[in-house]
């Protein structure tokens, strides 16, 4: 590690120091993977426990027969930033997905906070869905694997599991080790998993249509067993219950960003990110739709089970068939799921050590998989002890955090790329344009089609400032929803200036010159769709519990003491002029390949 004095000018810069990202420079990964592969990858890493679990929750405690309606508000949500994520592709087709995004436009600081939440994410994702198999098999065998490890490896001890779960690490460690074959396997095997899972899928819409009940739809209030299944209907719980619903909803759809992170691996990433992002949320939205419509259809929403409901309802309907298929199907979605979790992480991780943010060795590529070998091992192995330690339920919205605020920085470096200065383009200028005194001539009236430092530095100030008063709003939705209910005048106007202005914001914002850089996908109506994925963003960030904060802030710790005492100091971009950089053209090579 070298260090060196620095002053405060310095510091400022360090940490907003941009990444060059030369799209035509040969990659050490593989060029392997094609749309299809795309396609099937962010379709297997999404479609999986929304299915399998969360539907038969969301639909007897949350939202009702209404579950499809909250399927759709997630969808569009998650379109929304994936649409923001698939013009980021287009751009920068680097592994690192969100993490080289902001690194490329905002600045290292952000970018590392962006990284360090992407591995939180995929890192608790991973652990999640291997317990997930671990309970799965564990309900098929009567529950005899859990009655083994409790009987011989018990744990007493508060925060962890029952018992250590060996099962779950070696699976873990099993995947990882896939993986780190190369990502054309890897990508093969969550092919037949994906293809498996969808076919099991397309069975259970078709085969509801035999008992499909549409007076399960509209069951009346007094034919409700309890008080605590709502008012009957379509929407028992209300909007509110649609409203939560979608939200519990949107993080079945957390996942499709891995398309972004396999960008370098891509034989033609411009084309197959963009294509890939859009068609497999169309594709996990028609699913979870399908899906959900029927098992509500086939019996009442509050005789709904919660932890595995299409095999529940066949278990009813009294087909044991389709209940052996479904289990086999649900198999397959957990273990895509899991590949899925487990394909990006390491990539993130490479992306990171190759700038120096974390340690470099983690940057090393097998020479004959081209795969970031140790990062693959080193993540998979991590995510096997949690899965074997610990009881993840607490741990699990954690995963929510870094998703929703990666998601809101895409969408915000959308916008600031669009509009930011073309240094190459120099437009004529008079001296009067650049005066500060012209400021709102400037801004309401633009005098040039290009542009400038100006508009650029405007647009950035509004972007933040749309982003704090959207923390503002939504803080006011999550502390003073009984006054919000209750209709109080002062709370009403108080959204409604809050709203006025995010209106107005955006409203200036879409007056700027853009850009007229070429690309293959943009995002349309910018910056529209981005200030709206925003805002769903932000809202879903603060209906998470306290204690997920809490652990959150403990990760966040954690990574900025790594980047203050090492990636600040080793950063490839800090130190790529400077001669007393020990880790110099030339001399980093050993710390890439084995």
């Amino acid at each position: 590690m070298y260090l060196k004095p620095v002053n405060w000018s310095s510091f400022k810069h360090a940490l907003t120091r941009k990444k060059e990202v030369n799209c035509d420079e040969e990659s050490k990964l593989s060029k392997v993977l094609s749309t299809v592969d795309l396609v099937a990858l962010g379709i297997g890493s999404t479609l999986g426990a929304g299915i399998y679990v969360l539907a038969g929750d969301v639909a007897r405690n949350t939202s009702g027969p209404a579950i499809v309606v909250s399927f759709f508000i997630a969808a569009l949500a998650s379109i929304l930033a994936g649409l923001c994520y698939a013009e980021f592709g287009a751009r920068v087709p680097k592994a690192g997905s969100a993490y080289i995004y902001t690194y490329v436009c905002i600045g290292e600081f952000c970018a590392f906070i962006i990284g360090w939440n992407l591995i939180l994410e995929y890192l608790i994702g991973s652990a999640t869905v291997t317990k997930a198999i671990f309970t799965y098999l564990d309900k098929l065998t009567d529950e005899k694997m859990s009655g083994f490890f409790n009987s011989t490896v018990p744990i007493h001890a508060d925060g962890f599991g029952n018992f250590t779960d060996l099962f779950s690490l070696t699976l873990a460690i099993l995947f990882s080790v896939a993986i780190a074959f190369g990502a054309k396997e890897s990508s093969l095997i969550n092919n037949v998993f994906t293809l498996i899972n969808l076919t099991v899928v397309c069975t259970v819409i078709i085969s509801g249509f035999w008992k499909a009940d549409t007076s399960n739809w509209s069951i009346p209030k007094e034919k409700i067993p309890s008080d605590k299944y709502g008012e009957g209907g379509f929407a028992p719980y209300g909007i509110k219950g649609i409203i939560k619903g979608a939200a519990r909803c949107f993080f079945a759809f957390i996942g499709f960003d891995c398309i972004a992170t396999a960008g370098e691996e891509a034989k033609n990433p411009q084309k197959s990110i963009p294509i890939g992002v859009v068609i497999s949320l169309i594709i996990v939205f028609l699913a979870y739709f399908g899906a959900s419509a029927m098992i509500t259809l086939m019996l009442p929403y509050y005789e709904q089970d919660s932890n595995a409901p299409l095999i529940y309802v066949y278990e009813r309907m009294g087909w044991p068939v389709l209940k052996y298929l479904v289990s086999i199907g649900a198999l397959c979605g957990l273990f895509a799921s899991l590949l899925g979790a487990m394909f990006p992480l390491p990539r993130i991780i490479y992306a990171m050590a190759s700038d120096g943010l974390i340690f470099r060795f983690l940057s090393k590529v097998h020479p004959k998989f081209h795969t970031p070998f140790m990062g693959t091992l080193v993540a998979g192995t991590i995510a096997g002890v949690l899965a074997c330690l610990f009881d993840l339920e607490k741990l699990s919205n954690m995963m929510s955090i870094g998703t929703l605020f990666a998601y809101s920085m895409v969408a915000a470096c959308v916008m600031v790329l669009r509009y930011s200065e073309e240094k190459s383009i120099k437009p004529k200028e008079n001296k009067e344009e650049t005066l500060y005194k012209f400021f709102l001539k400037q801004i309401i009236f633009p005098q040039t089609k290009v542009p400038t430092k100006l508009t650029s530095k405007f647009v950035s100030t509004m972007i933040m400032s749309f982003g704090i008063l959207c923390l503002f709003g939504s803080g006011l939705l999550a502390v003073f929803e009984e006054q919000l209910n209750k209709g109080e005048i002062w709370l009403i106007v108080l959204l409604g200036f809050v709203g006025l202005s995010l209106f107005v914001i955006l409203l200036l914002v879409s007056l700027q010159p853009t850009s007229s850089q070429a690309l293959t996908f943009t995002v349309p109506l910018v910056p529209w769709i981005p200030g709206v994925s925003i805002m769903i963003n932000i809202y879903l960030m603060t209906t998470l519990p306290t204690s997920t904060w809490v652990y959150y802030l403990c990760w966040m710790a954690i990574g900025l003491f790594i980047y203050f005492l090492y990636g600040f100091w080793n950063s490839l971009e800090g130190h790529k002029n400077s001669d007393t950089y020990p880790l110099r053209k030339g001399k980093d090579v050993e710390t890439s390949e084995f």
